[in-house]
């Protein structure tokens, strides 16, 4: 690295023991504890500038987001307020709907006399499968396969 002879600013002798990386290389120790501020506001400047271009531009090049569309739930036809208020009736307005638990209108109350059983069908694991049915028969991932068990142990016997 060049190591200069005179100092640039007042032209004496430059005579260091040592050279460091924050010294400076053009001035003596007079001058460069002087223009110290010089050195480094220059560069911090840049810094500064090229920065806030570069967040300007990544900014600007950035696609905007799809505009945010909110609907409400299709589960009744009633506007939020009404379907508020509709919430706070008694249960037996609830008990009346075409709906079954999870909200469907495909899925209806258990009759209390209808006959309900597990699965029974062989799973990945070897046991049987636990999951009810309404009627004898297989869930629906078990369609088509054989039970386990005998039929008289997959009806269960209290809804």
């Amino acid at each position: 690295m060049y190591k200069p002879n005179f100092c640039a600013e007042c032209g004496t002798q430059i005579i260091r023991a040592r050279w460091h990386v924050w010294t400076s290389r053009r001035f003596c120790n007079d001058c460069g504890q002087r223009l110290r501020k010089s050195r480094f506001v220059r560069p911090l400047i840049a810094c500064a500038v090229l920065f806030g271009l570069g967040v300007g531009v990544g900014r600007s090049a950035r696609p905007s987001p799809p505009p945010l569309i909110i609907t409400q739930g299709q589960t009744s036809g009633l506007p939020l307020t009404e379907r508020s208020s509709d919430n706070r009736k008694d249960s037996s307005s609830k008990s009346a709907s075409p709906s079954g638990p999870d909200g469907t209108t495909t899925e209806q109350a258990t009759d209390p006399n209808e006959v309900v059983s597990i699965c029974g069908a062989r799973t990945k694991k070897g046991t049987p499968c636990s999951r009810r049915v309404r009627g004898v028969g297989r869930c629906w991932q078990h369609k088509g396969m054989p039970a386990m068990l005998p039929p008289e142990k997959l009806v269960v016997a209290g809804n």
